[in-house]
């Protein structure tokens, strides 16, 4: 930069900068939660009482879907489609997407609908599907305050926020032989390019994995 400056004082004639090969900026992998780690933070045991049942929900759509934090507190509840566990996401750019959900959340969304989003509306007309204990539109703090917090008490290290649940579903696709193309539209990618990373991520797992087995070091 101070180069640049330099050629457009004129102190230099020649651009020499032009002939520099910058390093490249190696992306930094996604940490994701291993299949133990996953079923310690999701144990029914963690969820205790009414709102420990909204809290299951929004973690189990989480890992689920592997829509974003700002993508669940915007969900309404004419989102979802429960008979045919199908929920509607609009992502970033505007754009509309439909991501299948598994029967374990289909269950726990139900429990939630039934049981505590009518106490937590206290008779209010809202559409939003997830609610705090004041009957509002729950927070993207809210949401991070909660993941942290079941992750701490059950005894998980990593450093657990909502994105690493969308990282988590995406590595656990991929391992289980997923379609990239596929990965990409659950996750409203819209460069494949930004979905190739989970490959490098099942590889590195798959080492580890290998490495911690194998016999003879």
């Amino acid at each position: 930069m101070f180069y640049r400056f330099l050629l457009t004082e004129k102190y230099v004639q020649n651009d020499l900068v032009r002939y520099i090969e910058f390093p490249r900026v190696t992306k930094k992998l996604p940490e994701a939660l291993n299949l133990r780690e996953l079923d310690k933070l999701l144990a029914e045991k963690n969820f205790k009482g009414l709102a420990g049942k909204r809290d299951q929900a929004i973690i189990e759509l989480l890992y689920a879907t592997g829509i974003r934090v700002s993508e669940l507190i915007d969900l309404k509840r004419s989102d979802l489609n429960l008979d045919h566990k199908l929920l509607k996401c609009i992502g970033k750019g505007n754009k509309e997407r439909w991501i299948p959900f598994s029967a374990r959340a289909q269950k726990v969304l139900l429990d939630y609908l039934k049981l505590v989003r009518p106490k937590l509306t206290r008779g209010k007309e809202t559409d939003r599907l997830f609610l705090n204990n004041r009957g509002r539109s729950i927070t993207r703090q809210g949401v991070f305050y909660l993941v942290k917090k079941y992750a701490r008490e059950s005894g998980i290290k990593k450093n657990v926020t909502p994105h690493t649940l969308r990282h988590t579903l995406a590595t656990h696709l991929i391992e289980n032989g997923a379609d990239l193309r596929t990965v990409q539209e659950m996750l409203g990618h819209s460069d494949i390019s930004t979905t190739q990373i989970y490959t490098h991520v099942s590889r590195k797992w798959i080492k580890e994995e290998y490495f911690k087995a194998f016999p003879r070091t």
